[in-house]
């Protein structure tokens, strides 16, 4: 398949309701207003989740959630109970301490048994979720100097956060207040401004060198409503605003 200039309707997927989509680095996945769940493109480490590391140029059905209601994917990862299926190399999977190169069915991530998940979110070998209370949970490569986590940790906050978004090397997080803070490096200016950036207490206590959660500065008292990250660079909008790698034009400014 050529690559394509111009948006083209799925034709396979035109008589569905499709209630969330979510693209990964060469996957596309699709949830259904029923729940049926989609996916289709690079298969190499058995992130369509269909019990192989098959590439599929159409959207598949994944039958592994036949018997169960998929609400939403990220890149690997969807449903109530969180499921992860992909690379899992840095412990992003969160089903075992073991070290997994990659898992082609779907499997239950463990550590959040009992806790109602409302997002998700996965990207850069990470791996984050949202509760219904407004914590924050993140496993797989650690930012900065932390080290990998292969089970989900609840960030010790007292924020509330109703968004987040992953990039390759740092994350955003958006408050209830419309306030957004992140965490990981600043290649390219991803920070906004490193230098007036307030930093909160650290994230694990015992890891004195840890990496601390930033304010991001120069939103001029704005609420914000979305956040977005990508590889190097992040976005958020109430009136949109761009910042990070730009090399390719993916700022848009």
């Amino acid at each position: 398949m050529v690559s394509i200039l111009k948006p083209k309707h799925v034709k396979s997927l035109e008589s569905l309701v499709i209630t969330h989509v979510s693209a990964g680095w060469s996957h596309f996945g699709f949830v259904q207003y029923t729940g049926g769940l989609f996916t289709c493109g690079d298969g190499s480490f058995g992130q369509l989740g269909h019990g192989d590391c098959n590439s599929h140029y159409s959207p598949l059905k994944v039958s592994y959630f036949d018997s169960k209601h998929v609400d939403q994917i990220a890149c690997g990862l969807s449903g109530d109970t969180v499921y992860w299926f992909g690379y899992g190399k840095r412990g992003q999977p969160g089903v075992s301490m073991d070290n997994i190169i990659s898992i082609s069915l779907p499997q239950a991530t463990v550590g959040l048994e009992g806790v109602e998940i409302v997002s998700i979110d996965a990207n850069g070998d990470h791996s984050a979720a949202l509760s219904g209370d407004g914590r924050l949970y993140t496993w797989g490569r650690g930012f900065g100097s932390t080290s990998d986590v292969h089970c989900p940790r609840r960030l010790p906050s007292s924020l509330c956060f109703i968004q987040v978004a992953l990039g390759w090397n740092h994350m955003l997080v958006l408050t209830g207040e419309g306030e957004v803070f992140m965490l990981g490096g600043n290649h390219h200016g991803v920070l906004g401004d490193p230098q007036k950036g307030s930093p909160m207490k650290h994230l694990c206590e015992e890891e004195s060198k840890g990496e601390a959660l930033v304010k991001v500065q120069g939103l001029d008292g704005s609420k914000v409503v979305q956040i977005a990250a990508g590889a190097e660079h992040s976005a958020l909008n109430k009136v949109i605003k761009t910042w990070g790698w730009g090399e390719h034009g993916q700022l848009g400014l």
